[in-house]
């Protein structure tokens, strides 16, 4: 008796939750509803004869068959794929760009979480400040802009809020009698204007020690000891550490991150709600 093939849609649906660690997320990448997705999964599971994923209220992991299955699921989605960008005659581009101070770390991720919803999707990332990714979007030479909530713009969909704090090297100590030595990006940059304008409402004397083309640069700065950043904790480093209640510095707000744009359907569509769903995965603080 020949079994019967397994479901492709169900076997995504696997895909999704094990690389997001999360039904909600899974959902948001395909543009369905939690249920419809964990009704897949239970469907997979069943035709496979085992338990793929280990869930409970608080959180969701891989049981060990899952384990053992998803790199096979992953092969077999990615050879149909192929299969069908063999007819495909043109390629379809996604202009994405991304404020440096967004970002950080997780963007290898977040393109490879893209290219797997699509392969045949011709992706262009453009890294930059808010204001100049902006402009870009404006002139229509961006179909995407995710950056932090700009002066006079409220047009975008919040994906996340991330929280922000003053970073310094352990140990670091500032001279008692010398401003606050800051590392900061470039101008225009609004996470500096607010940090700049912050200290300045507390009457704390600061100055420049340090101003990076990027974000890694001035992480990289603090790490060095050459004074203090405002940054969310992910863009940092192990080792540095929170100085602001020790240097009785203001407290920064949470700024929330807008996904700006145009796409509206179709594999770019797909691809796009792929990444906002990773991107609020990996912005949790």
């Amino acid at each position: 008796m020949i079994a019967a093939p397994l479901d492709l849609d169900a076997v995504r649906a696997f895909i999704h939750v094990a690389e997001l660690a999360s039904f909600t997320r899974a959902a948001e990448a395909t543009g369905t509803t939690q249920a419809g997705i964990s009704l897949r999964v239970k469907r997979l599971e069943h035709r496979l004869g085992c338990r793929l994923l280990d869930r409970t209220p608080r959180y969701v992991q891989l049981s060990p068959q899952g384990a053992v299955f998803l790199e096979r699921a992953r092969e077999l989605v990615e050879a149909h794929d192929r299969a069908l960008a063999i007819l495909a005659e043109t390629r379809q581009r996604l202009a994405i760009g991304i404020s440096d101070h967004v970002a950080g770390p997780d963007l290898p991720a977040l393109i490879a979480r893209m290219n797997a919803q699509d392969p045949q999707l011709l992706i262009e990332i453009r890294i930059g400040s808010s204001g100049d990714l902006l402009q870009s979007f404006d002139r229509r030479e961006l179909d995407v802009v995710i950056a932090r909530l700009h002066v006079g713009r409220d047009d975008g969909e919040v994906l996340a809020e991330e929280g922000f704090g003053w970073f310094a090297a352990p140990g670091w100590q500032p001279r008692a009698t010398e401003p606050l030595p800051l590392a900061t990006l470039a101008e225009p940059c609004g996470v500096r204007a607010m940090a700049g304008r912050l200290l300045d409402e507390a009457g704390i004397p600061w100055t420049e020690a340090f101003v990076g083309g990027g974000v890694a640069a001035v992480a990289a700065a603090v790490s060095a000891g050459l004074g203090v950043a405002a940054l969310a904790p992910r863009m940092l480093p192990l080792g540095v550490v929170d100085v602001g209640a020790r240097l009785r510095l203001p407290a920064l707000p949470r700024l929330p991150i807008l996904l700006h744009t145009r796409v509206r359907g179709g594999p770019p569509r797909q691809a796009l709600a792929a990444l906002s769903a990773a991107f609020r995965s990996a912005v949790r603080v």
